[in-house]
């Protein structure tokens, strides 16, 4: 049996999500009486005869097996990452809401980089095209229909708007196109220009939704209906006259009251059983949990119930759940604990130490640091402890580039803050995944920069300058010539050599226009006193000169980060040394 694909609508704080929703929920208010729309817990079941009403003549030659859709309805792109199934993600496809005005946020972002972990296909609603100076209102329609009662430079406007978005969506790895013009949906990315708040581009988004679920994923979406449940959790919380309960999306299979269910906590696996299903009235607003729940004995795939049901405390969201016969739970308790370790990780090796909320925010920031080539020591569920400090302590005496505690919507605590701060450990905190990575990214470059720094203490660099032609002040005591720096840096109180390794003088001061510098860099062009030399005796205009160092300075240069024109410079007077040219060797 074919079930109704899993829709996840993504965007960032504000760019019309809940709009969008709200609009789709409420197209059809007049098929509430007959239960034309349902809202469970966090997910908005629409049947397929809304959809082609309100698609009217854009699917009338479409052929749709599939009997709805289930938009989850929960916040941003941190519940898409609860939303899991074994092997990937659970959401079928998505839907990612964007401000046509604001384009790319952060959030937008970390929705693209999720979608692109799990290679869920996705279409891109490009909102609030009625914030065009001189839109014209139209009430709820179809985008072509909008557009076309538009003036030339409304038009004109959005389009630029859509032009400069498909550009910046290409520099992630995604090539949009407006969805009228796609002729390859494996290639392109679909994007709807809409207005949520006025209900433009509705029939195209439910259109385009139905017509790729129907074409792409039916393979998928055949499912067992009467075998045992599979769901994920989406939340566990308080429910006045339940206790804690579950959110749950049953993705495969019928969940039943009197079920034996598994998932995964905090410290281990969970076996109880249900003790009830609660589902909200159609379109209820969920305000009042005393009335808002209707008691069903049991629940098709696919759709999001309540589960109320004995020792849930401490289930995690995003955690698997299975059901059980009681003579397969001893399997089934085995695989969902093998789904837990997946990553939750915890090894004898160096790395960094990651802390998230739930283990779907877990399996995307393990991903991404697995991608690029991060060493992780331990990853888990929970707020940061002391012991995730004093691990971090001990990875430091391996390596202390890789001593960091990676923070995901969890708590830490002042005590643990301190201890860390005292430790040199450093807690990385964040609520967006990929602003995780950078700014630890951000942490490792100025360490780096700082152990350069700190090598550098005491090295002579090398230096590679030009005499100028033409630029003599002084002959002698001290000379004083214009320089040009070929490679490396050159400051005062430096020893001067020339080609030959001979030394010629030392640089007693650098001045540039009415300044005196303590460093000239590559590039530079100033006035250099030089102890020693007569011009034209032992040194001479266009004469290439060098910075004089010892060879024990050579060897602790070439255990630093260089430019290929220093290491130039390095290998040039190491093979002096070898020849004994230099004075004193």
């Amino acid at each position: 049996m074919i079930r109704q694909p899993i829709v996840a609508v993504l965007g960032h704080v504000d760019h019309g999500k809940t709009t969008l929703l709200d609009q789709i929920r409420g197209t059809k208010v007049a098929s509430r009486e007959a239960g034309g729309i349902t809202q469970h817990i966090g997910a908005t079941e629409i049947p397929i005869e809304v959809i082609r009403s309100v698609c009217g003549n854009l699917v009338a030659n479409m052929k749709l097996s599939i009997p709805g859709l289930l938009f989850i309805d929960t916040p941003g792109h941190a519940a898409f990452t609860s939303l899991r199934s074994r092997g990937g993600n659970l959401a079928d496809i998505a839907v990612l809401i964007v401000d046509i005005n604001e384009g790319l946020q952060p959030q937008t972002i970390e929705s693209i980089s999720i979608l692109k972990q799990y290679k869920t296909p996705f279409i891109i609603v490009l909102n609030k095209i009625d914030r065009s100076r001189g839109w014209k209102a139209t009430g709820p329609e179809p985008f072509l229909a909008a557009i076309a009662r538009q003036d030339d430079t409304v038009r004109r406007d959005i389009e630029t708007k859509m032009w400069d978005f498909i550009g910046a969506l290409y520099e992630y790895g995604f090539e949009g196109m407006r969805f009228d013009q796609v002729k390859d949906f494996t290639k392109n990315v679909a994007i709807v220009p809409a207005s949520a708040k006025g209900g433009v581009g509705i029939p195209e988004i439910m259109m385009l939704i139905a017509g790729l679920s129907q074409r792409f994923l039916e393979k998928q979406l055949d499912v067992h209906i009467d075998g045992p449940a599979k769901g994920t959790v989406l939340e566990v919380k308080e429910t006045v006259g339940f206790g804690t309960t579950l959110d749950v999306i049953v993705y495969d299979g019928t969940l039943r009251t009197g079920d034996i269910i598994v998932l995964g906590a905090r410290n281990g696996v969970v076996t109880t059983k249900v003790r009830a299903l609660l589902k909200p009235k159609p379109l209820d607003e969920i305000r009042d949990p005393r009335y808002r729940f209707d008691t069903v004995s049991e629940v098709p795939s696919a759709a999001g119930i309540k589960i109320a049901a004995p020792g849930l405390d401490e289930v995690l969201a995003g955690s698997p759940l299975l059901a059980a016969s009681p003579e397969s739970v001893e399997t089934v308790k085995r695989t969902i604990q093998e789904e837990i370790q997946r990553f939750r990780i915890s090894r004898d090796s160096t790395g960094i130490i990651v802390k998230a909320d739930t283990l779907g925010s877990l399996e995307a920031i393990v991903g991404m640091l697995r991608k690029e080539e991060i060493n992780i020591r331990n990853a888990d569920i929970g707020d940061v402890q002391k012991r995730d400090v004093v691990e971090a302590m001990s990875v430091a005496e391996t390596d202390p580039m890789e001593a960091a505690i990676l923070s995901f919507n969890v708590h830490v605590s002042e005590e643990v803050q301190q201890m860390a701060d005292q430790a040199g450990v450093p807690v990385i905190q964040s609520s967006i995944i990929y602003k995780l990575l950078e700014d630890y990214e951000a942490y490792l470059t100025e360490r780096r920069h700082e152990e350069e720094e700190r090598k550098k203490m005491g090295v002579i660099m090398p230096g590679k300058f030009q005499f100028l032609p033409k630029m003599v002040f002084r002959n002698a005591k001290p000379a004083i010539v214009g320089i040009e720096i070929l490679a490396g840096s050159v400051m005062p109180r430096m020893d001067v050599i020339n080609e030959e390794g001979v030394k010629v003088g030392r640089i007693k001061a650098l001045k540039e226009k009415s300044d005196f510098l303590k460093v000239a860099t590559k590039g530079m062009q100033v006035a250099m006193s030089i102890e020693g030399p007569i011009v034209g005796r032992q040194i001479h205009e266009g004469e290439v000169l060098y910075i004089d160092m010892p060879k024990s300075n050579i060897e602790r240069l070439k255990g630093l980060s260089l430019t290929p024109e220093e290491e130039e410079v390095v290998s040039f007077l190491s093979k002096l040394k070898k020849k004994n040219i230099f004075a004193g060797v």
